[in-house]
């Protein structure tokens, strides 16, 4: 045992090695490092083995602290990395939503602190049993995140910093909780093989460094696991060519909205040009089109203009475009945001319609209007509510099968997992960034990166403004576009119809992986009322 280590009355049969916290004057910078460290793992920065030290830091900060503390430095964690990381909410809406959001955010970390001093004594009792609590814990924060309040907020996960890892290609074998879980135990072993060799080094003990080697060997390990999980590099059905349109918008920000009939005639002209190089030879014919979220704010249903310029587009173009467009109904003041398959010829395809499921409250909709009305006024700036659709967004094209989902909806593992289960062969995310900026843009390219694998299929993000792109199955990406421009670009895909175990799987990956962090901490509560456990 350490010899900062002192034991719990004697006269207690099974006693629980109890020790001091680092100092808080430690502590506290440590916290804000963690969260810093976890920011430059997303992109844009993308430095993704900070991700496994930031939480090494986090949990090293709140050991054996008292579950206050413990609260305190995993809010000073959350704030210093949603903060920065949610900038982009209020680029138009003002600092009120930021905030608000950041703070909510930073409080599930706090939980995550206040979970991370609370078992402790297990990790003290076994150091082994360390990593994997860290793990579980993040997982079981992250679950709990992702679904509350009203359906949850899934931006940030530790999964998503890894677009560029090689524990990316876990997701192939248990989703985003499988990604979040190695990476949490790469730092959770960190932080052990710290604290094991700093104690041993502090007691002049002269194979200090083997205590730290083990837990590293093991990091090394999980990491050559990663690497030699095999993921597919390409589908193995039928190839497609698909066109992405990425028209732009003439402004960016929140008025993109009262500029709607200049962002439509942008995508429309965008694909008669497209049009005009096919029949001149100069580029391949495609079979599909993908036009982003919010391509189409008009109506297209109900006004014979708006539906008169797709239709033009889809007939010049010769292939089904699907578009990105806000419908109104079903009731008075209600409205939809839905992909809508545009054949040529035949114009709207009312079988192939897929409605967003999961619209972004205070958004897309706003809950308890009276009482967020007394917070900020802005909230009236979403007069008419966006209502869920109920099926998943599985729209057959006639080349290929596909799996449409809408902006943040690819952060929620269960909304693309129904297109693929559906029979989705290509996954598409239609997107709309006009509101935010490129570094959104980017955090949510990487969340497509990783459907794509954790699928096997060959996914696009399709967005108004950039970043658009495809990503093959292995997650690699092609054709990216900049941010703030007008692009086409065009590329031969092949579909896949298998399944992946992480599909197959479906949710108890994390099922699992929550469950056993439920039973950590009551094991730690057990643990504590049998042994009275008073941090130094």
């Amino acid at each position: 045992m350490d010899r900062d280590e002192t034991h719990a009355p004697a006269a207690s049969p099974n006693p629980v090695p109890v020790g001091r916290p680092l100092p808080l004057k430690l502590a506290a910078p440590m916290a804000v490092a963690a969260g810093l460290a976890l920011l430059l793992a997303f992109p844009p920065y993308g430095v993704w083995p900070l991700a496994p030290v930031g939480v090494a830091l986090l949990a090293a900060a709140a050991h054996r602290r008292r579950l206050r503390a413990g609260a305190g430095v995993g809010f000073l964690t959350g704030v210093a990395l949603f903060a920065p990381l949610l900038a982009w909410t209020n680029l138009h809406t003002g600092y009120l939503p930021w905030v608000l959001l950041s703070l909510l955010q930073a409080g599930y970390l706090a939980l995550l602190g206040v979970a991370t001093a609370w078992v402790s004594p297990l990790a003290d009792r076994g150091r082994w049993q360390w990593p994997a609590l860290t793990g579980l814990l993040w997982v079981g924060q992250e679950a709990l995140r992702d679904r509350t309040p009203f359906g949850g907020f899934p931006w940030g996960r530790l999964a998503f910093t890894q677009d560029d890892s090689p524990l990316l290609r876990l997701a192939s074998l248990g989703g985003a909780p499988l990604v979040t879980f190695a990476v949490a135990l790469a730092g959770g072993l960190l932080v052990t093989a710290a604290w094991r060799g700093w104690t041993a080094r502090r007691d002049a003990r002269p194979d200090w460094w083997l205590a730290a080697a083990a837990p590293a060997a093991v990091v090394v390990a999980v990491g050559a696991v990663s690497v030699l999980t095999p993921v597919a590099t390409a589908g193995g059905g039928d190839a497609v060519t698909v066109a992405i349109v990425q028209g732009n918008v003439p402004r960016l920000g929140l008025d993109f909205n009262a500029q709607r009939q200049a962002v439509l005639n942008n995508h429309v002209d965008a694909t008669l040009e497209l049009a005009a190089r096919v029949a001149s030879g100069a580029q391949r014919q495609p079979d599909l089109v993908v036009w982003p979220e919010n391509s189409s704010d008009i109506d297209p249903l109900r006004n014979p203009t708006a539906g008169a310029r797709i239709s033009q587009a889809a007939d010049a173009i010769r292939a089904p475009i699907l578009v990105g467009a806000v419908l109104l109904g079903p009731g008075p003041g209600q409205v939809r945001n839905a992909g809508i398959l545009w054949r040529p010829d035949t114009g709207a395809d009312m079988a192939q319609l897929y409605t967003k499921r999961h619209p972004v409250p205070f958004a897309e909709y706003v809950p308890l209007r009276d009482i967020a009305r007394q917070v900020s006024d802005q909230v009236d700036l979403i007069r008419n509510d966006f209502v869920p659709g109920s099926t998943p967004g599985v729209v057959r094209a006639g080349p290929a099968v596909l799996g449409d989902v809408i902006c943040f909806e690819v952060a929620y593992d269960e909304v693309v997992r129904d297109t693929v289960t559906g029979g989705a062969q290509l996954l598409v995310v239609q997107t709309n960034n006009a509101t935010f900026n490129a570094a959104e843009a980017r955090q949510q390219l990487a969340m497509v990166r990783l459907r794509a694998v954790e699928h096997g299929r060959p996914a696009l993000m399709a967005s108004t403004v950039g970043v658009s792109g495809f990503v093959a199955p292995d997650g690699r990406v092609s054709d990216a576009t900049g941010f703030n421009t007008r692009e086409v670009v065009v590329r031969q895909l092949r579909l896949d119809s298998g399944r992946t175990l992480a599909t197959r799987l479906g949710w108890w990956p994390e099922v699992a992986l929550a469950g056993l962090a439920v039973a950590a901490l009551a094991g730690a509560g057990v643990l504590r009322r049998r042994q009275r456990v008073v941090p130094g």
